[in-house]
């Protein structure tokens, strides 16, 4: 997050929560470039969302009207959005639409299939996000876990 600030403020970067509603998607997207998905609502509305995974610990989703004008922008990877996931019925292809792409995607002993590991903020606290994602592309379980922190380094 304070590469991104530093980015910002040194060199002009975009950032998604510099733009208020009624920005037009045109300009967010000069700005920003492309989203890494994009999805279309109802009514011609559409859902961009840019990520800072896999070493960031943040990811926005940007709502646009069918007018072309942007409503909202939310920061998605929080505890409480990984909780409201419901097991055994949200997709692979939704969690890359609701979240986008993990930091990285493992595979465990104890369980058929992938794990995607997000990482996010909680409290101030770095935590992992571990979604277990059965053969059939279907969340089964959600784990959630302390970033660990690094050792310390050792004096020769």
């Amino acid at each position: 997050m304070a590469l991104l600030i530093l980015c910002a403020a040194l060199a002009g970067c975009a950032y998604p929560t510099q733009f208020k509603p009624g920005t037009p998607q045109q300009e967010v997207l000069s700005k920003l470039g492309p989203a890494t998905t994009v999805k279309k609502l109802e009514g011609g509305a559409e859902r961009w969302l840019y990520t800072t995974q896999p070493m960031g610990r943040e990811a926005y989703q940007l709502r646009f009207g069918a007018d072309g004008q942007l409503q909202t922008t939310t920061q998605v990877l929080t505890a409480e959005n990984f909780g409201a996931i419901p097991l055994g019925q949200f997709s692979e292809q939704q969690l890359m639409q609701d979240f986008g792409p993990p930091m990285e995607i493992t595979r465990v002993w104890s369980f058929k299939g992938q794990v995607w590991t997000y990482r996010f903020w909680d409290n101030g606290i770095k935590r992992f996000a571990h979604v277990h994602i059965d053969p059939q592309g279907v969340v089964q379980k959600l784990m959630f876990m302390d970033e660990p922190l690094p050792e310390p380094r050792q004096r020769d």
